[in-house]
């Protein structure tokens, strides 16, 4: 054995690790931008929340991810920790599948051709390839990630063949490997401390046991040395999940990391005395000595999980008490207001960063939030103009200050998760969020604004005129309906509605031109002052402000569901204001037609 041999063996352990983190991320990013939306749908029922665990953790190839998301999902009240408890089990169980993805070290392809395509030195270069076909040459929508998912999963095991070789150098080296695992199957004790050593370090159970795997295809390991590193592993691996879903947490998120210590210590407990009682009476007298191949050792894995999960299931319940008697509610120290819009923000959770679909998730709901409120905020203060109520007023400041909460909440949020970011579409989508919270903030401050010209008006005991209020009645008639495409247009991404904005945007402007003229016609024949004329205006410039707003996030969302469209805002609103659509000229001249229609009436 030589320094070059060891030098070998590390570049293999390298290129395994980095090929399990670049697979397991991408499929994070393949996937997880319906996860969140799944795992919030999860019932009480304990073996609908262990199945959904079980299935988001194969598809995202990391137990610790999903607890992780399972505790921030804990945090921002979306679930609760009562649900949460068949996750962390599943969890547990789907992680044993990359175990059986690594078994394909097995395959022996001797009299069977087409058994060679399954063999680990026929996937890594075809994987490899597909990779960089994908990456390079072929542009749709993810095929970066499934290119990256390839290349991670042709690295993984590219650098379990260099391992295997480099540990069969060892092994005939005066039988290294096989006096090393030698040792720990003679003292269970250091053989369960150097798995959860080795999960504690690499932060991946699944790693160390491919790592595990890789060796057994070189040395002789038998099973009663590889079932007490296992059950090592178990807690190696939990330790750190607990320490990262503890940091800035909540109580029951902090219970998440808890509950999954308790679940595989029990586990830890359970593989001991099951194995050592049947050691005792002879029943595994066969197999304490066979040497495991990989595949025996990824059903070892999966048969400790899987039966363990099955005997913990029944007593969930016990486990949750333990975790809050371990983890104390947070004191009290005064009585406070609920905050009405806390649980949005709590949803801002910095756990989601490793999954940016999870965080982007969590943006979106908190600027949905914030754009409802604002609406909300706009029609409230409409309805001051014409009849002022002092509380309906301090509703209003109220609500202006959540909403500036929550824009420096996301704000703040996004400015951290932008260096997590790493596919264009995510790129995209936090460049667009940026422009909306600054949207959406704007739309609130015009509410206020209106606010204090009713505020203004009620203070100087002054009011509009009646033909000044019957013309308010029909452009705030005209603002509802813009305002009511706009949400469905974010919230939904419903391109029909955002068509809908630009038209009745364009009859807004006509429409705040005329009232202009008439509000002038009124100050020449003396039916308004100039503290009430400018009043109006100020009302008129604020209704403008905010249908273009709302015709910017119109935009956006036919942007968004526009491929290739890069600058189609510029582009789209010239076009339309050239008369080169006829959909948008008709819906234009209608909308003209019944407000313009409705103003005749009213006046």
């Amino acid at each position: 054995m030589s320094v070059f041999d060891v030098i070998s063996l590390l570049g293999g352990l390298a290129m395994f690790l980095y090929g399990m983190k670049l697979m397991g991320n991408s499929l994070k990013e393949g996937s997880s931008g319906t996860l969140k939306v799944v795992m919030e749908k999860v019932t009480n029922s304990i073996l609908k929340a262990f199945f959904l665990g079980v299935f988001v953790t194969a598809i995202i190839q990391s137990s610790t991810a999903t607890i992780v998301i399972t505790s921030g999902l804990v945090a921002a009240g979306i679930i609760s920790l009562k649900q949460s408890l068949g996750i962390i089990i599943g969890a547990n169980v789907g992680t044993t599948v990359t175990g059986q993805i690594i078994r394909l070290l097995d395959v022996n392809s001797e009299g069977t051709s087409w058994l060679e395509f399954f063999k680990p030195s026929t996937l890594a270069p075809l994987a490899l390839i597909a990779g960089v076909v994908l990456i390079m040459f072929l542009k749709f929508n993810k095929s970066n990630n499934i290119g990256s998912v390839c290349v991670g999963f042709g690295i993984l095991f590219s650098g379990l063949m260099n391992m295997t070789e480099s540990v069969k150098v060892l092994t005939q080296s005066g039988g290294f490997i096989d006096h090393l695992f030698g040792s720990l199957g003679s003292n269970p004790l250091l053989g369960y401390a150097t798995g959860a050593g080795v999960a504690f370090v690499l932060q991946s159970s699944s790693a160390t046991i491919g790592i595990l795997q890789a060796f057994s295809m070189a040395g002789e390991i038998p099973f009663g040395t590889i079932y007490i590193i296992l059950v090592g592993v178990y807690l190696g691996d939990c330790v750190t999940t607990a320490i990262v879903c503890a940091i800035g947490a909540k109580s029951d998120a902090k219970r998440v990391g808890i509950v999954n210590i308790l679940f595989n210590l029990s586990e830890t407990v359970i593989v001991v005395v099951v194995v050592t009682i049947l050691h005792k009476f002879g029943v595994l007298d066969s197999l304490w000595t066979k040497n495991l191949t990989p595949g025996g050792i990824a059903n070892t894995n999966t048969v400790f999980n899987l039966g363990c999960a099955i005997l913990m299931l029944p007593f969930v319940g016990v486990l949750e008490k333990l975790s809050r008697k371990l983890v104390k509610d947070e004191a009290v120290t005064e009585t406070v207001e609920p905050d009405k819009y806390g649980a949005k923000i709590d949803a801002l959770n910095k756990v989601f960063f490793s999954t940016p679909a999870l965080a982007l998730r969590s943006c979106y709901d908190i600027l949905n939030t914030m754009l409802h409120a604002a609406c909300d905020n706009i029609q409230n203060a409409l309805s001051l103009l014409f009849e002022y109520d002092e509380e309906k007023a301090k509703e209003i400041d109220a609500e202006e200050h959540s909403i500036d909460r929550m824009t420096d909440a996301v704000s703040n949020y996004m400015l951290q998760l932008s260096p997590f970011l790493k596919e264009d579409l995510h790129i995209k989508i936090l460049d667009q969020y940026y422009k909306d919270v600054s949207a959406f903030e704007r739309l609130g401050d015009h509410a206020v604004n209106i606010c204090e010209v009713a505020s203004n008006l009620n203070r100087d005991n002054q009011k509009f005129s009646e033909d000044a209020k019957k013309e308010l009645r029909v452009i705030f008639a005209l603002l509802d309906n813009i305002l009511d495409n706009t949400k469905p247009a974010f919230e939904k991404r419903n391109v029909e509605a955002a068509r809908h904005i630009e038209p009745l945007e364009e009859v807004m402007d006509d429409m705040i031109n005329m009232l202009h003229d008439n509000h002038l016609v009124r100050l020449r024949d003396g039916n308004c002052t100039m503290k009430l004329g400018i009043e109006f205006v100020n009302v008129l410039t604020n209704l403008e402000r905010i249908s273009d707003i709302c015709s910017g996030i119109g935009v956006a969302t036919i942007a968004r569901a526009t491929p290739g469209a890069a600058n189609l805002a510029h582009s789209y609103i010239s076009s339309l204001h050239q008369g080169k659509d006829e959909n948008y000229n008709k819906e234009y001249q209608e909308a003209h037609d019944v407000y313009f229609t409705k103003l005749e009436k009213e006046m």
